[in-house]
């Protein structure tokens, strides 16, 4: 494994998934959508007082991400490796999380279906991130 390019990988791919979430919840409908549940969710304010919590979370779980990435790496296109990488951890995150809180919380299935989207595009996005920039160490 070549960990710095992990590391690398890990920071282009966290930069990826927050630009673009900022786009598909801070920007889209669907941030109007959370509005509708206030017993469920935290205001803007809340979240801003709890972000760098949730931003470091975030980057450790990417990294983690990248981590398996490379030992999964046979070769090819990181495009396309990193797609169905980010594909298959899309699908694992929607089932896992967005349904599992569409049944645990008592939230819309528009916004179900909008965090669905969203967070399928955005491990896509963050999988190709981290198949263009990862490079397994040169063998000497």
């Amino acid at each position: 494994m070549n960990v710095p390019r992990i590391t690398v990988a890990a920071l282009g791919a966290f930069v990826a998934y927050f630009v673009l979430g900022g786009l598909m919840f801070g920007l889209s409908p669907l941030k109007n959508e959370f509005r509708n549940f206030p017993a469920v969710y935290r205001s803007e304010e809340g979240i801003k007082s709890v972000m760098p919590a949730g931003m470091a979370a975030m980057f450790v779980a990417i990294l983690v991400l990248a981590v398996i990435y490379a030992m999964l790496y046979r070769g090819g296109s990181g495009v396309a490796e990193g797609a169905r990488f980010g594909a298959l951890i899309g699908v694992f995150s929607v089932c896992a999380f967005v349904v599992h809180n569409y049944v645990n919380l008592n939230i819309g299935l528009k916004l179900t279906i909008g965090q669905a989207a969203a967070y399928l595009v955005e491990w896509i996005v963050v999988g190709i991130v981290i198949g263009i920039i990862y490079r397994p160490a040169i063998a000497r």
